[in-house]
């Protein structure tokens, strides 16, 4: 019996090890060091890619070391080997890439980079214009019907709202999605404006947010704080 209990032991440490997405971060910049951004990255599938914002950051979450990331840079595709590395400083010139360095301040950053640019999963975006167009004012009552799989019970009137993604899979737990406004999880979409509203993203799993996207998350990007 103890040796089971011992290799269970061992089984268990060992999934939740290979289970954890471990962030790589990057950062992208010219030869004078200026921030390179709108730069599409990814490793196998092109689908699934983040992009280089204003900063020249961009974030990923399934990296292995013996992966190769491609960048997408005015149309063309250039490859660089991860070779190990757990972050990239990437130098770019008119030829191509001229220098790639690994940057422990960049990846100790977490998962600061990956946040929601990183587009790995299901998602249903929608447009602030489209939402209004329902004649609703609540964010919430406004998505009702227009994302499968998305089920909001109750009234926003009442205060008594239920959001699923996913379904109900926990008796206990809550099975309410995570909300994010301007890359900052909140309690609730109750105090933010239709009328301020540029786009609502709403994602069936989340695992870039760690146990809190368990249940999906509705990602809200307003017009003062959109990219």
């Amino acid at each position: 019996m103890k040796y089971i209990a011992s290799l269970l032991t061992m089984l268990s440490v060992l999934f939740s090890v290979k289970g954890e997405e471990i962030p790589f971060n990057g950062l992208i910049v010219d030869a004078g060091g200026k921030p390179v951004s709108k730069v599409r990255v990814w490793v196998k599938d092109e689908g699934s890619y983040a992009t280089s914002d204003k900063q020249g950051r961009f974030g990923l979450s399934e990296v292995n070391p013996t992966d190769t990331l491609n960048l997408k840079i005015k149309k063309k595709v250039y490859r660089i080997a991860v070779d190990g590395r757990k972050s990239m400083k990437i130098t770019v010139i008119d030829a191509g890439i001229k220098e790639v360095n690994e940057e422990p301040e960049i990846m100790d950053l977490g998962y600061g980079y990956v946040k929601r640019r990183e587009r790995i999963n299901a998602s249903s975006g929608i447009t602030g214009a489209r939402l209004r167009a329902t004649g609703q004012s609540n964010i919430l009552d406004a998505l009702r019907g227009l994302v499968p799989g998305l089920n909001i019970s109750g009234s926003s009137r009442n205060g008594d709202q239920s959001v699923t993604i996913r379904g109900i899979h926990s008796i206990n737990s809550s099975n309410e999605p995570l909300y994010v406004v301007d890359d900052l999880p909140v309690s609730s979409l109750d105090g933010i404006s239709l009328y301020d509203v540029e786009r609502v993203e709403v994602l069936k799993d989340a695992p870039i947010y760690g146990s809190r996207g368990a249940n999906g998350a509705i990602i809200v990007t307003t017009k003062r704080g959109r990219p």
